[in-house]
């Protein structure tokens, strides 16, 4: 690969100075960043590949800390509905689920992430029908195809109805087998490399679908493994309400019981936090995937990211499942998050700094790799967000960061992953979108004539 420079481009590091360059250049060889500074960057000796980044902003990367992306085949369902009663009208139809459909959708999840910002996603697949063949493997292969990264979540369900669960019975897996089919996919996927493009994650779904002896067994695998683990937690009042009946406890307290608090965990949603579990969770290293834009379609109330954050706990964005964010994009979290902190803590909750702080650097903390991605620095990789900020849009905002947190969502002129172009003047250059949105309407049609 020759160098590329990009150059006579706004710059927004996000590394821990804060370091911002109205009229900078950044430098790519070999997939990682090489220079990064004010002015015009100097002229190379050798071949390399220009780009002319007048009227743009690079970002590193948008890190998406929790998908579901085979929900991409059933948006548009249960659209009044509360969490439980969302889940309980969509398990039926995610029973039909095979490896193509979720191939497919996780294919179109990707590509729209990539179209949006999102440089690395992490998706948390707990849906393993006894007829679906082999999900994990059409989500990496997703993946794959449209070239960014994925840190995949190998999730599990063993609590049915019949045990007092919320999935039905034909849809959760034996506690054993889904251990076991979890460590074949960590041999199977995960890549310890830095620029590593798959990871692979623990992943059980939540206390309401899922054994203690799961849970237990899960994090004592994930530990023995050195991968990370990650859980919905906190989501809803009915959650708290079901977890004191049953274990006498917060679902924070219940997930402390269970080894699963620590800076190898990140934990999906946490909008219920008492004053007590957002220190835990920041004593403990404990990160949060905040998805406000879920939150909001299901009505599960606002999480406490400025007292998290205060806490000093990880905290990155999540798009979440399709099925309840049908707009499936990153950039847009970053302008959602800042919302929902004003509302509930007033103008000063969070800066526009500090929402791409959480879709970038925060979102790689949760991840463990903040020293690889996350921020314009060099010898990191070259995960970067070229954004146009020069049309009507967004003309008259002199700050780039305002417009791009607080305009409407600008098209990108580049998304580099490891330096290789996967989206180019606002279209993926790694798959057909039209064939990715033929394949996913077929999917869709097919997934839901099974119910």
């Amino acid at each position: 690969m020759t160098p590329t420079i990009l150059d006579g481009v706004a710059v927004a590091t996000v590394d821990a100075a804060g370091t911002e360059h109205a009229f900078g250049h950044v430098v790519i060889e070999h997939g990682r960043i090489t220079a990064v500074g004010p002015g015009q960057a100097p002229k190379p000796t050798g071949p390399h590949t220009w780009v002319d980044g007048s009227g743009c902003l690079v970002t590193p990367g948008l890190v998406n800390t929790h998908h579901h992306l085979y929900q991409w085949a059933t948006r548009g369902l249960a659209q009044d509905a509360t969490l439980f009663e969302w889940l309980t009208a969509l398990y039926p139809v995610w029973r039909g689920l095979d490896a193509e459909i979720t191939h497919s959708a996780a294919s179109a999840g990707l590509a729209r992430l990539a179209t949006t910002g999102c440089t690395t996603a992490a998706d948390h697949h707990y849906v393993h029908p006894r007829e679906g063949g082999d999900q994990f493997a059409a989500l990496v292969g997703a993946g794959r195809r449209i070239g960014i990264r994925l840190h995949a979540i190998r999730g599990s369900m063993d609590r049915g109805r019949s045990h007092g669960g919320l999935p039905p019975d034909n849809l959760v897996e034996d506690t054993e087998a889904a251990l076991l089919a979890t460590e074949k996919s960590i041999a199977d996927y995960h890549d310890t490399s830095p620029d590593a493009l798959v990871r692979v994650a623990v992943g059980p779904c939540s206390p309401f679908s899922v054994s203690a002896e799961l849970m237990t067994g899960a994090a004592e695998l994930a530990r023995a493994k050195g991968v990370r683990l990650h859980t919905h937690l906190a989501e809803t009042v009915d959650e708290e309400d079901q977890c004191q009946a049953e274990y006498g406890c917060t679902p924070t307290e219940y997930a402390e019981r269970l080894g699963w608090l620590g800076d190898d965990v990140w934990l999906a949603h946490t909008v219920h936090l008492s004053p007590d579990a957002v220190k835990r969770l920041g004593a403990t290293g404990t990160g949060s995937a905040h998805c406000p834009t879920s939150n909001g379609r299901l009505g599960t109330g606002i999480a406490p990211v400025r007292d998290l954050l205060d806490a000093g706990a990880p905290v990155g964005l999540g798009v979440d499942g399709a099925a309840s964010n049908e707009s499936g994009g990153m950039v847009e979290e970053l302008h959602q998050a800042l919302l929902q902190a004003r509302q509930r803590g007033g103008p000063r909750a969070l800066d526009v700094r500090q929402a791409l702080w959480l879709g970038t650097m925060g979102g790689a903390r949760c991840l463990g790799r903040e020293h690889e991605i996350g921020s314009v620095e060099p010898g990191k990789l070259a995960d970067l967000a070229v954004w146009r900020l020069d049309g009507l849009d967004h003309a008259g905002i002199d700050d780039p960061v305002a417009a791009l947190v607080l305009g409407p969502r600008p098209k990108l002129k580049l998304l580099l992953v490891g330096g290789r172009t996967v989206v180019d003047d606002g279209e993926l250059r790694t798959a057909s979108e039209t064939e990715l949105a033929r394949d996913l309407r077929a999917a869709a049609e097919r997934l839901k004539g099974t119910r």
